[in-house]
Parts: structure tokens; sequence; C-alpha cells
């Protein structure tokens, strides 16, 4: 048998995802990894060195987290994909799983909240959100029920932010003064749910983050955009003071993380752009700063551990995902050869029609140019790239494409400005800027003109569907994963926060505003599409619902346009490491055929 070749060898490389930490059993740990060949939750002693995969049926657990003293790991349930689940804890030593709330329904994950004796969660129902709570030994209870958005603590990633270390209060978001996207605080008291305070900006976002460790301290870190860009509060629910730390200096998002383990300092990171994130230690009170480390690549996730190490979970486009201590070397390791390095992105920028500066990567083959070229369109679209392991890019390049991947209006990292731009106006801005992309690689010798694709997941599925029938002539062939095809249709089939993020993106249902739907949506253009076309879904997905994707698929092959179409069995994220080369191995064949075709 011959050897499997480097890119697949990236995908079978196991990988660490996620980690969390007891406070009271440091060396008892959550994590999430792909060790498996999927991803799965696990607990792990460090003193040991044992692993146990604690995640059992269902589709995989893309979240773990830690019961405070170490006895158990928690993780989301989710049956075939879909998201619809519940919260699982497993204990740590080995065991049954149970659910962590008996006799509740099931639903979506709208944050968690562990602490010693206490948890709150959130959850989205069919018709409401709904906020519970279980304090010392009562059975858990209903806190907080409204039918518009709102949940626990920190969106993502959950666990923080929730119950106040004593378990007297806990903070929730919620929409009754905005939407899903602009969300306020409350703080409840967790046994009454009365009031205890409210943060509201108004058109602004807000999430919590974490409360203050220190003992006897009642403070509130979370994330606010006053100054038009993500910037670090803290919220001091004794005095009612709310300190806005402006940090004038620092250029992007300063995004809040935690504090540090007895409370002094708060933990922040920076991405300033150009492929380098940076994590900072700040005064609570001056908003004063100093840099603890900087990273060629992406910083994923940095906590202080009770000794007060700092540990950072990282990667690069060259290096896998690592953990290691600030000062220090690798903290967690899994037994296994490390993987063929990966080609180095590079950071670049563009004009868009309107003069506006467009940024991004490119990754490309050894060599001169000009390069049949990938033009790579990330989801969210509330999300950035940023330089980091991808073994699907990686493969592109090992195979000779160039890659372009475009922080097209609409995405993070540069602003509440820059991410609201596609507020009643989506579809266009984007196409105009990713098309500026590869017309900028082209002008400079980098992209051949003749051999141009598109490749996108979720929203990036949506525009490649878009583009493609707004720009026809353009290119040679499309993958479109989990998409969007017809946006009427998966709005009244997808998930309830997904209808929520149409309402408060577009300013309305498709009953309010046809003609802003029919104008944005894919299946408006279909019949001009050139470009064959592989489209990739989930048969459970409730984001981009697999009925939607079908109306696509049918409306080209109903005119004899070429167009193939691959289900998988689960849902948003395709969580087997041999289902993701699947797909990046009939990407790569479709985009070759038809570069010599």
């Amino acid at each position: 048998m011959s050897p499997r070749p480097d890119w697949i060898l990236r995908f079978t490389h196991p990988t660490i995802e996620e980690i969390a930490w007891s406070p009271q059993e440091p060396d008892h740990l959550a994590a999430v990894t792909t060790e498996d060949g999927s991803t799965q939750a696990w607990s792990w002693d460090l003193r040991s060195g044992e692993r146990r995969r604690v995640s059992h049926g269902g589709v995989g657990a893309e979240e773990a987290h830690i019961v405070p003293d170490g006895s158990g790991v928690v993780w989301w349930y989710d049956e075939v994909g879909n998201e619809r689940g519940r919260w699982m804890m497993s204990p740590f030593e080995g065991g049954d799983a149970r659910p962590l709330f008996r006799g509740f329904h099931d639903g979506w994950m709208m944050g968690l909240s562990l602490i010693d004796g206490g948890v709150a969660a959130g959850l989205a129902t069919d018709e409401d959100y709904r906020v519970f709570v279980s304090v010392g030994d009562e059975p858990a209870r209903e806190l907080y029920r409204n039918p518009e958005p709102a949940g626990v603590g920190s969106e993502w990633p959950q666990g923080g932010g929730g119950l106040s270390p004593d378990g007297a209060l806990v903070c929730i978001h919620h929409s009754e003064h905005g939407d899903i996207d602009r969300q306020a605080l409350r703080v409840l008291d967790s046994r009454s749910g009365e009031t205890a305070g409210d943060q509201v900006d108004p058109e602004l976002r807000m999430e919590s983050i974490a409360w203050s460790p220190a003992r006897g301290s009642r403070r509130l870190l979370f994330t606010q955009e006053r100054a038009g860009i993500e910037r670090p509060a803290v919220w001091d629910l004794d005095t009612r003071e709310r300190m806005d730390l402006s940090m004038d200096e620092v250029e992007g998002p300063a995004i809040p993380l935690g504090w540090t383990h007895d409370g002094a300092r708060l933990l922040v990171h920076n991405d300033p752009g150009g492929g380098v994130n940076r994590l900072l230690t700040v005064d609570p009170t001056s908003g004063t700063f100093e840099e603890e480390v900087t990273l060629e690549g992406t910083i994923h996730q940095a906590g202080f551990r009770p000794d007060g190490a700092l540990w950072v979970r990282g990667d690069s486009s060259v290096e896998p995902p690592s953990v290691r201590a600030v000062g220090g070397g690798e903290v967690l390791t899994l037994p296994i050869d490390p993987p063929p390095r990966g080609a180095r992105s590079r950071w670049l920028s563009w004009n868009n029609p309107s003069g506006e500066v467009i940024t991004g990567f490119l990754t490309s083959p050894e060599g001169a140019g000009p390069f049949p070229t990938i033009a790579s369109i990330h989801g969210g679209p509330e999300w950035h790239h940023t330089d980091l392991w991808d073994p699907a890019l990686q493969a592109f390049v090992d195979e000779g494409f160039a890659v372009l991947q475009v922080n097209y209006r609409g995405s993070t990292g540069r602003g509440k400005a820059f991410r609201e731009e596609l507020k009643g106006n989506i579809g266009f801005p984007e196409t105009e800027d990713v098309v500026a992309g590869v017309d900028h690689l082209v002008a400079s010798g980098i992209a051949d003109p003749h051999a141009l694709f598109l490749e996108g997941w979720s929203w990036g599925g949506y525009l490649t569907t878009l583009i493609a029938g707004l720009h026809p002539e353009r290119w040679r062939a499309g993958c479109a994963g989990i998409p969007v095809g017809d946006y009427v249709a998966a709005h009244y089939e997808s998930a309830p926060t997904m209808r929520a993020w149409d309402l408060a993106t577009l300013g309305g249902s498709p009953m309010d505003l046809p003609e802003l739907y029919r104008e944005r949506n894919p299946m408006t253009y279909v019949d001009r599409v050139k470009a064959p076309l592989l489209l990739i879904a989930g048969e459970h997905d409730s984001r981009c619902p697999l009925g939607q994707v079908m109306v696509y698929a049918h409306a080209l092959r109903a005119r004899a346009h070429e167009v193939e179409v691959h289900l998988y069995g689960g849902g948003h994220h395709a969580l087997e490491v041999e289902e993701q080369i699947a797909h990046t191995r009939m990407t790569i064949d479709f985009f070759k055929r038809h570069l010599t075709s």
C-alpha cells in the first residue's frame, strides 16, 4: 500500500481543540481532541497522563467543561447533528454519563456556567429562550424566559461569566432592548430572580466574560464596543460602577479572556492583523498593560493556571495546534509524530471598488505564478481568517492551487462599523470584496485568470452559490459546503437562533422584506450559473438545512447544468476526520477535472 499523501497526514494528526482545568484540582482537565478519529470530549489526568474518552453516542462533542471539583466532565450531546440536545456529565474517572439537568426537554445550547455547588444554563426552544439555575442542593429551576434570544454568560466559548463564584448572582444576556446581534447584560439574584443590575449599550454588543476570582469581589469582566471596537470593561456590582478600558494605543480588537489567578489583572487577547496575535495583562483600574506573548499565527485559547502559569493554545499555517506555557515549553501533547509542515500564509491587502481596504491571506505553491487559484470564503459571516493550521487549505496548495482567503466586509477583527456593513445589505458587499481580491491576484501575476475557483462553507457556501450567479463568466468550478442555496426556504427551515439572526441582520423576515430577500437570494440567479458546482451538505444541518440546498440543486439539474451533490450523515460540522478527508478529496478531484476540461 502506498503511503498516504502529506495533506491527508495533516488531517489524521490528532489535535487538541479545547482544554479546561479544575480550579480545585488543576491536574484534572477536560479536553476536546480528535485522537479517536472524530471530535470528542475527554478527561485528562496530568499526574498519571491517563486520558479517557467521555463522550459517546451522537455525532461527537465540540464542548468540554470540567466540574469545579474535578470530579466530572460536562459535554453537549447532539444525537444527529442538528445541534439540538442536552448537557451531559461523565465521571472523571470513568463511568456512565448522565444528564446534567434531569427532566428537561432538549434544545439548543445558549450558555453554561459551572461553579462549586452550582450550575446555570441557557436553552433555546422552538418557542422561546430559557435560563435554568441550580445552587446548592436545590433542584434546577427556571429563572428567566423570554420569546427573544437570551442565554447565560459568555456565548463563545461557553463556560464563563455566568454564576458569580459564591453562586448568589448570575449574569444573562438578553434581547429586550435589541436583538440577537446586540444583546444587553443583566445580573439576577440566582434564587429570587430579582434584578441586581443592568448594563445596556443601545445598538452595541456586550458579552459577559468572567467574574473576578478574588475573595469577596463582585466584579464582572465583559466585552464592550463603545469606542467602535472590542475593549474590556469591568462592572462592580457592589458599587454599581463601570470601568471601560479604552486602550487607545492598541491596534485591533482587545478582547478580554479572564482574570489572573488572584484577580489583580485581566488577560486580554489582541489581534492587530498581519498574521500576529498577542496576549496582554491589563490593570483593571488604569487600563495600563504589559505584553505577555506575541505569536506569529493564531492564539485560540489562553488562561492563567492556579499556580500563575499562563497556558496558550495556538497554531499557524506552518505548525499544528500546541498547548504551551509562556516562558516554558509544550505542556500537553498527544503521543504521535508531528505532521508535515504547512506552507506559510502571507497577509495581503487590496482595495474594493469603493476604495476601502480589504485584507486577507494568500497561500501558494513554491515557484512563480500564475497559479490556478481558489477564492476560499469564510463562514460566519462574523468571523475572520487568521494565520492558522488548516489541513484543507494545505491540501489545495499541495495539489498546485494558490488559495486566497478574504476577510470581506462583515467580518470580525476590524470593529463594529466594518462588521455591520452587512446590516440590510448581505451578499453584495462580500461579493465585491472577493472579486476585487481575485482581480488583485490576477493583476499581480499570481492567479491564472482562466483557472479561478470558488470554495466556501456555511456563509461562505452561500456566497459561493451567489457569486457563481452574479459573476458567471469568472469561474471554472465551485464547491459550496453546507451552503444556503435558497435563502427564503433556509429562513423558515433553520433553527430559531438562525431565524433571529436573519431578523437582526436583514431587518425582517422574507414576508416583511420580499424584495431584499429576492435580490440577495442565490435562487434568483441560478439560471445564470455557468460553473459546474459541487454541493456538500449535512443531512441534519439546522443552520443551513438540507431542504433548501436540494431546491437549489434541483433548479440547476432542471436545466441540465452540471451539479454534484454529496450528503453526509451529520449536521453543520462534519466531526469525523475521514469525512473531512473525503470532502477535501472530492473538492480537489472536482476542481482538477474542470481545470483540464
